[in-house]
């Protein structure tokens, strides 16, 4: 399938759940948003499941590359600086890809649950990374767990990402990612 017309889809299932969620949308629904025929989705995808499934990992993908073109050689904070920008970036983008994944994650147990599960990992993994170089550089206190403080500040990121969008759109993404960073900066070291 072409990068534009999956791109289309993305496009067309966020617009559309923004306002309902993924559960009640139909296939019909996504194809006439997106501006393609209904037998491109079954073709591509099966179901609207595989659909769904494949724009969650489509929508990752589009975050973790951004995240990984934040990292660099540069102090770990300032690394971590980044990625909060970047994330904040493609939620201002992507608003309903947000709430997909925040209210699918927590959902019990949640259709895509497992495939968010798999994806969360890949995108804290990233983050992961830069606190364990703070780590080693002996910036953070004895005993801070590397994988939950990582998964705190992918969830901080996620929730204070969809908060502005929400409830402070006056605010900008720079005074946003103070905040953030703000409680980064009172967890490491110098």
């Amino acid at each position: 399938m072409r990068e534009s017309t999956k791109r289309k889809l993305f496009d067309a299932t966020l617009r559309l759940s923004a306002s309902r969620g993924l559960v009640g949308l139909t296939v019909d629904e996504i194809a006439t948003e997106a501006g393609v025929a209904k037998g491109t989705v079954y073709y591509n995808f099966g179901s609207k499941d595989g659909l769904v499934d494949s724009l969650l990992r489509f929508g990752v993908d589009l975050l973790a590359r951004r995240l990984r073109a934040a990292v660099t050689d540069d102090d770990p904070l300032t690394v971590i600086e980044a990625q909060v920008d970047t994330t904040l970036e493609f939620i201002a983008e992507y608003p309903g890809f947000s709430q997909i994944v925040v209210s699918e994650l927590w959902r019990t147990p949640g259709q895509w649950h497992d495939t968010l599960a798999l994806l969360r990992e890949e995108i804290i993994s990233l983050v992961k990374g830069q606190l364990q170089r703070l780590a080693r550089a002996g910036r953070l206190p004895d005993g801070v767990a590397i994988e939950t403080a990582a998964a705190g500040l992918f969830g901080t990121m996620l929730v204070v990402a969809l908060d502005w969008q929400v409830f402070q759109p006056a605010r900008t993404r720079a005074e946003v990612r103070e905040s953030v960073m703000v409680l980064i900066r009172g967890l490491g070291r110098g």
